[in-house]
């Protein structure tokens, strides 16, 4: 599976999961809606606020939507994030990681990315 991800430096990389998943670094993998909505931008801005911390302790951070990278890429411009963000548009990253289900907004049920997280090692 290849991935498609904005890094923190704004550039596009390709990037299979299992090469993800060999790296030495611990990951922090999040599954979140949507670019530029209020829970959503809070999430991401609160991770960058820790990335260093994180970082520090060998962890990146990764978020996962079904945005495009051009969403991608406003998102960290409006809020100046300083993490890698992965656009799962065909939801195989989604799948894989059974975050999506039921769940209400605003007292309506809808389906979608249920907020989760994950944290990843070279096993």
């Amino acid at each position: 599976m290849i991935l498609s991800l904005l890094d923190t430096d704004d550039c596009e990389k390709k990037l299979s999961f299992d090469d993800l998943l060999k790296q030495k670094t611990l990951t922090l993998l999040y599954f979140y809606p949507k670019d530029n909505t209020p829970g959503c931008s809070i999430q991401a801005n609160e991770f960058t606020a820790l990335s260093e911390e994180f970082g520090r302790e060998g962890v990146q951070i990764i978020g996962v939507s079904k945005d495009t990278i051009a969403s991608h890429r406003t998102f960290c411009q409006d809020h100046h994030l300083k993490i890698i963000l992965v656009s799962d548009s065909e939801l195989v990253l989604h799948k894989r990681f059974a975050t999506l289900g039921e769940k209400k907004i605003f007292g309506k049920l809808t389906y979608g990315t249920v907020r989760s997280s994950f944290v990843l090692d070279e096993t």
